[in-house]
């Protein structure tokens, strides 16, 4: 539907009841055109601020690798904290062997285990577990946290199966998947640097992770030992390229978004030491907090204002799954107050903050009945909205907006890593075949987004060399990655 046609008189239907008494009446004509002009002059105030054609993107994409190049050289050197993940090898398909993985990414809390059969049986079995955190613990002493987490692993441990089996005399080793802000000094060693999602636990800031985990399970008698510590995105990384060789990026985008990537040694002027014997290492970029360049909205503003992080992760704030709907939902309401939307009022359910939430958002973009009855039916249950056809076609612009920006600009991401890549290493990423991982519920389940961070892809790489880029889903491969990188990182002798 084309701005033109959202200022036309036919909207007028949203906001004057079609009462013999208030036709041909002068001043409400006057107000009517008013308030139309007012929706659609938001709309396209919208679209216009959240417009991502070519050069912007290109100067996103232009920019992350700039800001990846100067968070290399020194800690602290951009916005982007680029961090070094310490995997310096990556699963190959021959691991053998009997592998646990922990996954505790906000208030849920996974385990499973996998038996790995090397190059031939790879995958022979897998089980898993999930469990909420209760609410108390994410308030209560480190102690009890990791207490929970491996009493949890001592009885999940307990229902192993004969599928699985471990030589005799070894530990069973864990890769732990932590996806909270973390300074990682080494494989299996990381210090907590704040709790986020919600959590306030005493005891455990300035603490190394994989030791709480450590003495928690002494304590329960849990024979067990942590061998690698990863975040999500690593171990997504991971998980993918055990399947395909060609895999060389990992991003998530889901509620939260992040992005790593395999990285050459002699690229990384900050790295001190040592160098890894594979020349390689894995980098956590934490791209969320990227900025440079990135179209906003009078909307982003006013939510960025109202966040517990002000000023911070505003890439994440315009990509990310826990903030599209947000944005929506504050231009609808600016749409109803001042524009009549929806009627004369505001409805209440729709002024509580992210009341309107991205997998509704992505619902009503589904929807291609000629009178919209989804949207209409969203927007009631969700947000106590009575909509015509006319306010309901408004909302699915204001949605796409919103979801363009954001699917492109993630799309100018990716496309900043790859240059990266590219430029350091003079012409084996972009002519060949190389795979970016992604995994997240946003990019699984909202096709417009997938389809718009691919076009941007295309149109910043040109159609030759954005058919050697595949951009592939990895469901859920964090977890068995984090396994894989507990394998390659085993204490015992590698027999595979």
């Amino acid at each position: 539907m084309s701005v033109a046609a959202t200022t036309s008189p036919a909207v007028g239907t949203l906001y004057v009841s079609p009462s013999p008494r208030s036709r041909g009446m002068p001043r409400v004509t006057m107000a009517l055109r008013s308030n139309v002009v007012s929706v659609g002059s938001i709309l396209t105030k919208l679209q216009q601020d959240c417009a991502t054609p070519l050069p912007i993107i290109r100067h996103v994409a232009d920019s992350m690798t700039a800001d990846m190049r100067a968070g290399l050289a020194v800690d602290g050197g951009s916005n982007l904290k680029m961090i070094l993940s310490y995997v310096d090898s990556l699963p190959s398909g021959n691991e053998k062997g009997l592998f646990y993985a922990l996954d505790l990414g906000g208030t849920n809390f996974r385990a499973l285990r996998v038996q790995l059969g090397g190059k031939e049986e790879r995958v022979v079995a897998t089980e898993f577990e999930q469990l909420s955190i209760p609410q108390e613990l994410m308030f209560g002493t480190s102690e009890e946290l990791f207490d929970f987490i491996a009493s949890t692993l001592a009885g999940f441990a307990e229902k192993e199966s004969e599928k699985f089996h471990l030589p005799h005399g070894r530990q069973r080793e864990i890769g732990f998947t932590f996806s909270f802000p973390v300074k990682q000094t080494s494989i299996d060693a990381g210090i907590l640097m704040k709790w986020t999602k919600g959590f306030a636990v005493s005891g455990t800031a300035g603490r190394d992770v994989v030791a709480c985990l450590n003495e928690a399970m002494e304590r329960q008698g849990v024979d067990m030992r942590v061998s690698a510590l990863v975040n999500d995105t690593v171990g997504t990384l991971a998980g993918a390229r055990y399947w395909d060789d060609d895999v060389m990026v990992a991003v998530i985008l889901g509620t939260g978004t992040n992005a790593c990537y395999v990285e050459r040694t002699d690229c990384i002027p900050k790295l001190q030491g040592p160098k890894s014997s594979s020349g390689r290492t894995i980098i956590n970029t934490e791209w969320g907090a990227f900025s440079d360049g990135i179209p906003l909205t009078v909307f982003d503003r006013d939510m960025d204002a109202a966040s517990i992080n002000p000023g911070e992760q505003i890439f994440e704030k315009t990509i990310s799954g826990m903030y599209l709907g947000e944005i929506a939902r504050r231009a609808l309401v600016t749409m109803a107050g001042e524009g009549s939307l929806f009627g004369r009022a505001v409805p209440n359910k729709l002024s509580t903050p992210f009341a309107l939430r991205t997998p509704d958002i992505c619902a009503m973009q589904q929807d291609n009945s000629d009178d919209l009855q989804a949207v209409g039916s969203i927007l009631h249950n969700v947000a106590g909205v009575e909509s015509s056809l006319s306010s309901r076609k408004i909302v699915i612009e204001v949605c796409d907006a919103i979801v363009k920006r954001g699917g492109r600009l993630a799309g100018a991401g990716i496309v900043g890593i790859l240059q990266k890549m590219e430029e350091d290493s003079k012409g084996t990423i972009f002519n060949k075949r190389t795979v970016v991982a992604m995994d997240g519920g946003l990019y699984e389940h909202y096709p417009q987004y997938r389809s718009y961070l691919q076009d941007a892809v295309t149109e910043l790489l040109g159609s030759e060399i954005s058919k050697n880029i595949v951009i592939e889903h990895s469901k859920d491969g964090s977890g068995i990655g984090a396994a894989l990188l507990a394998a390659t990182n085993s204490k015992y002798d590698h027999d595979f």
